[in-house]
């Protein structure tokens, strides 16, 4: 097996801002795994909140040995982007060599396409309610908040989009306070998730407190073995392959969590089509699909990915899978 890292940036259509910061692209890691003349690939996009560079994640993955299975790298890597990246692309590579798409080898149902979620940047709120306004034609909006003065956004988002379901992503920006000062005007909004209102290490908070709104785990959830920390805190939780580590492991988790009663939201970094096409198959059924990447970018893979009224299609073969 020949395994090559390549970094890739893609312009993004408009400056996208979270409670962490802004960003005018999206920096990602292509891994191609070539082996007796086919070639699988996969894509990463290392997070600063966990630790990861496009540096540290490309060493990460260049000191793999040079046989490899999607058994084997659960050993040999950690849930995260290099794992997410080598064992998407293993799974394509297996698709290649077998002529079978990845749904029929991962023994799923024939995927169809799922409504996602629009993700409107943080900004002031007019400006929130300018691209509310814009977008109120979708069907599910969601809103990046985290700051102590999102109630005007929240109004502002509301009235610019007065018939869209909206999902807001708080990027551990509250605390319990003002989660729970909040909490009854996400209610009466009509809101019907909040991701992640407190930071990771300080969820406990959660326990005992009224949820009016399900709450999402994001931060808080990366692969099975966060299940047992969310318990009382977490109604459902937000499946991202950049913290599963890949599509074997997120499906796992779905399934897992389902078991012990969460619901499941199918989230993504900002990346291009390949990032989101395995996401796909995790996605279905889910209570909320999130795989906007595409969406917001200036441009895109070859093949990228179909947007239309039914929502995100799963992958054509000359793209992923």
């Amino acid at each position: 097996m020949k395994v090559t890292v390549t970094r890739d940036v893609f312009k993004l259509a408009q400056v996208f801002t979270i409670s962490r910061g802004s960003r005018t692209e999206a920096q990602v890691l292509t891994v191609r795994i070539r082996d007796a003349g086919h070639e699988g690939w996969g894509e990463c996009v290392p997070y600063a909140r966990y630790g990861e560079t496009l540096q540290s994640v490309t060493d990460e993955i260049a000191g793999l040995p040079g046989t490899l299975s999607r058994a084997a790298l659960y050993d040999l890597l950690p849930a995260g982007a290099a794992r997410n990246a080598v064992d998407c692309a293993l799974w394509d590579l297996e698709a290649k060599r077998t002529g079978k798409r990845v749904w029929e080898l991962a023994g799923l149902s024939k995927p169809g396409p799922e409504i996602t979620a629009y993700t409107l940047s943080l900004a002031e709120p007019d400006e929130m309610r300018a691209q509310a306004a814009k977008h109120a034609h979708r069907p599910l909006l969601k809103i990046k908040l985290g700051t102590p003065d999102d109630m005007a956004r929240l109004e502002a988002v509301r009235a610019g989009a007065p018939r869209a379901q909206i999902i807001v992503d708080a990027n551990e920006g509250w605390s319990a306070e003002v989660y729970a000062d909040l909490a009854p005007h996400l209610v009466r909004l009509g809101v019907t998730l909040v991701e992640q209102p407190l930071p990771a290490g300080e969820d406990e908070a959660l326990l005992g407190m009224a949820r009016p709104v399900p709450v999402c785990a994001d931060e808080s959830c990366h692969d099975r073995k966060s299940l047992a920390a969310l318990k009382g805190k977490y109604d459902v939780v937000n499946i991202k392959l950049d913290k599963t580590g890949g599509l074997t492991e997120a499906l796992a988790l779905r399934d897992a969590a389902r078991a012990q009663g969460y619901k499941v939201m199918v989230g993504c970094m900002v990346g291009s089509s390949l990032a989101m096409a395995p996401a796909t198959l995790v996605a279905q059924g889910a209570l909320v699909t999130d795989l906007d990447g595409p969406l917001l970018l200036a441009e895109d893979r070859a093949t990228p990915l179909m947007f239309d009224g039914a929502g995100v299609h799963p992958p054509q073969p000359a793209l992923w899978g």
